[in-house]
């Protein structure tokens, strides 16, 4: 629910700088993801053997907490640099996803695991339930 609410605030925030529904909005979230990441969402849901499923409903506590950073970073960012338009709030994207990449990277040499996996959260059973 909080991760809902990060990306609402995130997607208001543009809104109000500008930023056009749809592409724009897909073309900020890809940059948020491939600073975070290092791949874009349609990248991750082929990752993950996913179709037509909301990518975030597979994702790990982790995935979603490094996703939230990078959203939540992305708006502080663009709300203290008054990014207008989508050209200053792409820049904005970039440095919030970074801060997120960075803390994710900083994990996986601590763990020497990679935060990013194939698993899917929702086991096959309540895939199939979610997609009817």
């Amino acid at each position: 629910m909080r991760g809902i609410e990060v990306r609402e605030t995130l997607t208001d925030e543009w809104k109000n700088r500008g930023v056009k529904e749809g592409l724009e909005y897909a073309i900020l979230t890809a940059e948020i993801s491939k600073a975070t990441f290092g791949i874009t969402p349609s990248e991750y849901q082929k990752l993950k053997g996913l179709k037509r499923e909301n990518l975030r409903d597979h994702m790990n506590d982790l995935e979603l907490i490094f996703t939230m950073l990078g959203e939540a970073s992305t708006t502080e960012i663009a709300k203290n640099k008054n990014a207008q338009g989508l050209s200053k709030n792409k820049i904005a994207a970039k440095e919030g996803g970074g801060v997120a990449g960075k803390a994710r990277k900083d994990l996986e040499r601590k763990t020497g695991k990679k935060v990013s996996t194939n698993k899917n959260y929702l086991p096959k059973e309540k895939r199939k339930k979610k997609l009817k």
